[in-house]
């Protein structure tokens, strides 16, 4: 590693909750069904159905927030996340913004460089989005199938503060909370069906300073080793962006394992621009 420079590392863990059915309609959540089996009006998003809150759930998040040692909040709220995806059938997300189910808290656990404790933000719940399937014909054609027995599948997403100072930190600590989310029953942490996957905020900064530098994300990561190769290599190219004099976007970027880089998605959004607005039903 560069000794001019520190990385820094915050985390974002989406973990599907073990219930037998959605977060708010009564279909079921068994992985691996014939596409579009496990469907309904609500998880569809169709005119006039309304959603039901499942309260395995909740008991599931609030099982999650006192394992992490979180303040559980009396009151809770979701909110309309808003953007255009073909996966989201409503084209918004039902999430929670400013009023999650659970905040602060802190994980400490041993490592073989001593005890460390990543504090933690919050957990909150939040709907899954359906599955986009990419497929190609011999003819050169390409066509996108939509799965929607994911959509609604309930998650319970697990914030952390930017406390990370390594790849391997970061692997590490990923396994810690999965290992916990698992022990508590929470979530199976199966991240071949992708019951568990991680979204890295990375940034690094001229060490010794205190202001956060420009923050990338790299979403949906979905195993110990593409978490450590990702920031590995997010280091590599934002230092040597850094060292040239170059300055680092603020943007989204994919994992993508064949090339072993990490590959442009689109421009990193603020929360303003989800637009996101109390959900009335």
């Amino acid at each position: 590693m560069s000794t001019r420079f520190e990385l820094v590392i915050g985390l974002e863990v989406h973990a599907q909750l073990r219930t037998e059915t959605k977060i708010f309609c009564g279909c079921g959540t068994r992985f691996g069904a014939a596409p579009n089996a496990h469907v309904c009006p609500v998880c569809l998003g169709l005119p006039g159905a309304l959603p039901v809150l499942n309260r395995r759930v909740v008991e599931l998040a609030i099982r999650t927030g006192l394992a992490l040692g979180c303040t559980i909040q009396s009151r809770s709220a979701f909110a309309r996340k808003n953007y255009f995806y073909p996966d989201l059938p409503k084209g918004y997300q039902i999430s929670q913004y400013d009023e999650p189910i659970a905040i602060g808290g802190e994980l400490t656990y041993a490592s073989d460089e001593g005890p460390r404790t990543v504090r933690i933000i919050r957990a909150h719940l939040e709907e899954d989005a359906g599955k986009s399937i990419h497929a190609g014909t011999g003819a050169g054609e390409r066509h996108t199938y939509l799965d929607f027995n994911r959509s609604g599948v309930p998650l319970v997403e697990i914030v952390t503060q930017p406390d990370i100072r390594s790849p391997s930190a970061a692997a590490e600590f990923f396994a810690r909370l999965r290992g916990i989310l698992v022990a508590i029953g929470v979530s199976d942490g199966n991240m071949e069906e992708g019951s568990l996957r991680c979204d890295a905020n990375v940034s690094v900064r001229p060490k010794g300073e205190t202001e956060l530098g420009v923050k990338v994300e790299v979403k949906n990561l979905n195993s110990f080793r593409f978490l450590q190769r990702a920031l590995e290599h997010e280091w590599e190219r934002q230092t040597t962006r850094c060292s040239a004099g170059e300055s680092i976007v603020q943007e989204t970027r994919l994992w993508d394992e064949a090339v072993g880089r990490t590959v442009s998605m689109r421009t990193k959004e603020e929360a303003h621009d989800y637009r996101y607005f109390p959900d009335p039903d």
